[in-house]
């Protein structure tokens, strides 16, 4: 659930937001784990200017699979961090009560974890964060969790890459970027690759048809392209991915 304000708020840096009830729908797909939407908004008490903080939060609660709902509470938190070093909350609502204490008027924080793919193999979870502390803009985030639901773990790229493949992977991956150049109308733009070259990154995803690469803000493009993804077919990682992981 994103406010109308909040959406505002993303696209346009607009700081007001509206207050919104706590709110929870299971979900029920035709196949793998069945879950919960769990959404609420809270502006500071008190506050009853059109720029009053507020903290979003859009994430799931597995009735199957439970293992994942502290895993995704834990990777949702570690979005809050100013710094990779600063500590850490124990939890979504503790943050919230923080956040909200020390806020001044404008500022904003959301968090969401979705479901962007899953099967009986693998639980693809987008996770994605914006945090305005007033400035031109605010700061968005992203990042995957991939469960295997056979192992009931989650997977790191070392658990999905065979070993000694690596170097293999990401020159798969720097052809991925090359592709996205090509489509972006880029690849002869000199001040841009030396601007933006390719990079590796730690937010790699198991999809259905394809590996998904995210990047970050600033990462491989200027702010304004947003958090670009590119895609390796699997037809192309034959002999660099775990024969196990080759969907």
């Amino acid at each position: 659930m994103i406010s109308k304000k909040l959406a505002k708020l993303i696209s346009t840096s607009t700081l007001a937001l509206a207050l919104a009830a706590c709110q929870s729908q299971t979900l029920l797909p035709k196949r793998g784990a069945e879950y919960q939407s769990v959404k609420w908004e809270h502006q500071q008490p008190g506050c009853e200017s059109a720029d009053c903080p507020a903290v979003n939060v859009d994430t799931l609660r597995f009735l199957t699979e439970r293992e994942l709902n502290p895993i995704i509470e834990q990777r949702l938190l570690e979005f809050t961090r100013a710094q990779d070093d600063a500590p850490m909350v124990d939890s979504l609502q503790a943050y919230e009560d923080a956040f909200l204490q020390q806020a001044e008027p404008g500022w904003m924080s959301y968090l969401q974890a979705k479901v962007r793919e899953q099967d009986d193999q693998i639980i693809l979870i987008e996770l994605s964060s914006y945090l305005f502390t007033g400035g031109a803009h605010g700061m968005p985030g992203r990042g995957f969790i991939n469960y295997d639901v056979k192992a009931k773990r989650v997977l790191a790229l070392d658990d999905m890459i065979i070993p000694g493949m690596e170097n293999a992977f990401w020159e798969k991956a720097r052809q991925a970027h090359q592709r996205w150049l090509k489509h972006e109308g880029l690849e002869e733009n000199t001040e841009y690759l030396e601007m933006w070259p390719f990079q590796q990154t730690e937010n790699v995803a198991l999809g259905q048809k394809a590996v998904y690469l995210k990047y970050d803000v600033y990462a491989i493009a200027p702010y304004a392209a947003g958090h670009p993804e590119l895609t390796i077919p699997y037809s192309e990682l034959k002999g660099v991915l775990r024969p196990e992981f080759l969907r």
